[in-house]
Parts: C-alpha cells; structure tokens; sequence
C-alpha cells in the first residue's frame, strides 16, 4: 500500500468530527474519479478498491468505480481476485445490473482447481447472488460438496444455507447436503451444516426427527472433549456447537415424546454435576447451560430434567452480574409455562430482583412473577405488582401491570373483600387504563351478590360503598373511579346510615360534579344517576 493510502487511513482516524470526515472522504472521491482514468490506474488498482471501500463504507457512494471492482475479480492473481470480489460484494447486490458480468466469473472460478479460488467466489456468491440467479451457479455449487479440501465444503454449505432463504424453490434437491455434514470428517464443515439444519427443523421438524440419534451423539463427542483442541473456548468444549446443537435438539423434540426421550441423557450430561467445573462458570459456560434450560423446557416434559433446570437457574439469580440474573429470571419464566412447581421455591429471590435499579431487569421479574402467582402466594404478588404501578412514571408499563394486577385479582382473589381492595387500588393508582369491562364487572359482582346470603352480600356492598366515600374525595380522581364510586353510592347509600348521613354523600357527589372537565363524558352522567337514585333518601333532589 501506498504512503498516501497510510496518510488516508490516519487522517480518517483523527477526524474530530462528521464534518470534518466527510471533507475528507469528498477530497477522496474526487480524486480516486481522477486517479482510475490515468495510464498507470490498472497497476494500482487494488489500491484503489480498497480506498473506494472506505468511501463507500462511509456513506460516500463511488458508483464510477464499481465496473473497476467487477473487472478486478476476473484478474488471475488470488489476492487481486478476492479484493475484487471484497469490493464487488460492497459495492453492488443481487438487483444490480453489473450483477450479469460478474456470474461468468463466478461459475469459471467455482470450476478452478485452486481451493482458494472457489472460496472466494463462494463467498462472494452468499452476498451477491439473489432468486434470480440462483439457477446460474447452484449445478458448480453442488459440484463442490464433494471437494476434498474442508474449506471449500464448508463454503459450499453456507452458500446453500443463503439460497436456501433467497429462493428455495431452486434448491430443494440440496437439502439433503445438510444431513450429510453431520457425517462429514471435519468439525468445521459439520458445524457449518447445522445452520442449515436447524432453518429445516424449525420449518419441519417431523421430517427431520429421525436425525436426534446423530445429533444426540455429536453433542456427547463434543462434551466430553473429542473435539480438537482449536474448537476449545475458556476451556469449554466448542459452546457455540453446543448452543446449536441445542436450539435443533429444542425443536425437534417440541411436542415428540419419542425424540424427546432419545435426548433426555445428553441434556441431563450438559447439566449434571461435570457442569459445575470452572469451564462453566464462565460467561461462555453460562450460556450453554441457559441453552440446554431452554431446551429442556421446550421438549416432552421431564420432571427430573425440569427439577435440575430450575436449580441451576437459580444459580443465574444469585449471581452479582445483573445480566446473569436478567437471563435467570428469563430461564425460570420458560420453566414456569411448563410446570409452576418448580419455580415455587426460587420466589424470594425472584422478588429480591425487584430491588435492582436496572429497568429492564425489573421488568422481566414483573413478568415472571405474574406467571408465578398462584392461590397462595396472589397477594404477595399483587402487592408487589401495586407498588410499581404506583411507582413507574411509563405510561406503557403502567397499562401492562394493571392488565397483570386485574387478571390476577378476577382469577385468584382470597376473599371479595379483597379483590375489591385491589380493584380499588388500580382505580386509584391506574385511572383510566383500568379496561371499561373490569369495572363492569366489579360492579356486576356488587349488584348480583357472591353469595345467596343477602346479610353477607349487604356488608360487601357496605364495604365497598365505604371505601369509595374515603376515595373519591382525594384529588385527581380517575374518571373510571368516579364512575364504579358513584354508581356504588348511588346504589347502597342507604347501607351507610345513621354512619354516614346521606347528605355528605350527597355534597361528596356534587363537588364531584362541579368539575370543569372529565376525560370520559359518560363519567357525568354515572354522577347525575347516582344523584338521582339519591334524591327520594333526602326527600327531595338533589340541588
């Protein structure tokens, strides 16, 4: 590379501001337009894609060179042909017209007997070559599956993992190169084919459980450590295999009992007492066992594997790295949806993450104890899920945890009295984005009585009514209180005396009323029923 390459590179690399890189990189262009039409341009050319890419990738288009990067990929030097290739990969896409110059090079060198070559063009060919012209070089690819240098095998699969999503109409009779990596001598070339595998086993998985036996067997080769040294990370045997190996394994055995107990071993194997040396105390080793939590959970349920999932979830939770507890609480939302149970005894340290001052993360517990609530432990939840809405200014996490806190309280609540308590709570703290349908059915629940005992319903209502005359009066009154209070007053007034007298329940409704504005015009009328219904206790209407 030239010195004035060099200085580019550094100058580029002290710009204090955009502006300043884009004078830059305009002087740049101007001169690169200049530099390509003198007689020397071809022996410098390589130079010069490169200098055109660091415009381009700088938001600086260099469309007079592109025909210059296509030419460059036909030269026969390797290094030349793969920066033409680099460049062309850039510059152009599958919709650009130059596109038709560069397919004639990419069959001839996917024919070369060089390796390197059909390296380069298949790279080239995963970025460049759309449904269009997928016909035009999918026979050479195929060609190559057999190559004996693992490198260009891989290659070869991961242009065929792309077309497989660019137009897989035209490569339906490949896919069966993807089962046979997993028999493919080298590692690299078998992990390659796993990509593929795993976009068929999500879109199919009936038609590809039959390969569990392979790959319950390849994930056991890797954890126990017969796998090249290379493929080795913090001592943790090729996780990233793992992981993949994992996410196929989760939908092939979703809802398939059969394949699921084929791979129950080797899940049990990922977590079992071995996973507790320091490989997988790592961030890498943490990331294989939440994997094989995910799986474990998504397959044909296993009470002794959920059992092992939960305890080693809680070793996310008690973790001082808040991303460990966040991914924690992730793991055990996911074994919650298949059995409860088992989170039950990790609930206290489920709460304790909602004293972390990370947002996100007291989120995700919000909704990992929503899904934990039960009979039991309702009120405690609820309890938790009231203080945050009083407490968050987010107007959206406001409406997510009164749709959670009303949902809990109509199908978990310990007694009426308190489910009128919570609901009267969310009126207060949540207002007007408590649903139109849950006061309804508050109120429906008042009017019909939970009991066939007209006494014990009479000191519900009395309850309720008693409540509403100590909210209302606050400022700021929601409108959707108003109504469910108004309308209770209006109803059962009559319960609170000689108490209460109804002309401050009376005076209560008619300052309400002298309001200048509410959000919902119905909110007036409920107090101008309510008064009516009023009038004939005072003897007269209401003023």
């Amino acid at each position: 590379m030239s010195r004035e390459f060099n200085d580019l590179v550094r100058a580029i690399g002290d710009c204090k501001s955009k502006q300043e890189e884009d004078s830059i990189i305009k002087r740049e262009v101007v001169t690169l337009r200049t530099r390509l039409n003198e007689r020397d341009a071809q022996g410098k050319m390589r130079e010069f894609c490169m200098r055109m890419m660091y415009c381009e990738m700088l938001g600086h288009p260099v469309e007079f060179g592109y025909i210059h990067a296509v030419n460059m990929s036909q030269r026969t030097v390797l290094h030349e042909k793969k920066t033409g290739y680099l460049a062309s990969s850039l510059f152009l896409d599958a919709d650009s017209e130059l596109l038709i110059l560069l397919v004639n090079t990419l069959q001839r060198d996917l024919r070369s007997a060089n390796p390197w070559e059909v390296c380069a063009a298949l790279s080239a060919a995963t970025k460049l070559i759309g449904a269009d012209t997928v016909p035009a070089v999918i026979k050479m690819v195929k060609d190559v599956f057999a190559h004996n240098d693992a490198h260009v095998r891989k290659k070869a699969l991961m242009a065929l993992h792309r077309f497989m999503s660019t137009s897989p109409e035209a490569v339906t009779d490949c896919m069966d190169q993807f089962k046979r990596s997993l028999t493919d001598r080298d590692p690299s070339v078998m992990s390659a084919g796993l990509n593929g595998l795993f976009e068929l086993a999500k879109a199919n998985p009936r038609s590809y459980a039959g390969l569990v036996p392979s790959l319950v067997s390849i994930l056991k080769q890797v954890i126990e450590h017969r796998l090249p040294r290379d493929y080795d990370y913090h001592k943790m045997p090729a996780p990233w295999l793992q992981i993949k190996l994992l996410k196929i394994l989760a939908s092939l055995g979703h809802a398939n009992q059969k394949a699921s107990e084929e791979m129950y071993e080797v899940l049990r194997d990922v977590m079992s007492a071995r996973g507790s040396n320091e490989a997988l105390k790592t961030t890498i080793g943490y990331a294989v066992i939440f994997e094989c939590v995910k799986t474990v959970t998504r397959i044909y349920p296993q009470p002794q594997l959920l059992a092992m999932a939960a305890e080693n979830t809680s070793r996310f939770i008690t973790s001082d790295n808040r991303n460990l507890r966040y991914i924690g609480v992730d793991a055990l939302s996911a074994i919650v949806q298949v059995n409860p149970d088992y989170a039950a005894k990790h609930q206290l340290l489920v709460i304790e993450c909602l004293e972390d001052p990370d947002e996100t993360l007291r989120r995700k517990t919000l909704d990992l104890l929503f899904r934990m609530t039960n009979s039991a432990n309702v009120e405690v939840v609820v309890d938790r899920l009231t203080f945050f809405l009083s407490d968050t200014p987010d107007h959206h996490l406001k409406r997510d945890l009164v749709g959670k806190i009303t949902t809990l309280a109509e199908k978990y609540a310990p007694s009426n009295a308190w489910y009128i308590h919570t609901m009267n709570s969310v009126f207060d703290k949540g207002g007007d984005l408590v649903d139109v349908d849950v006061a309804h059915n508050l109120m429906r629940l008042l009017a019909e009585g939970p009991t066939e005992d007209d006494t014990h319903d009479n000191e519900l209502r009395l309850y309720a009514a008693q409540s509403y005359f100590v909210l209302l009066p606050k400022p700021n009154t929601s409108d959707r209180l108003i109504q469910v209070g108004s309308w209770c007053l209006g109803e059962y007034a009559y319960l609170m005396a000689p108490h209460t007298p109804v002309e401050d329940i009376v005076a209560l409704l008619c300052s309400l009323l002298r309001r200048s504005h509410f959000k919902d015009p119905r909110t007036k009328d409920f107090l101008i029923v309510a008064l009516t219904k009023m009038a004939p206790l005072v003897g007269a209407a209401a003023p």
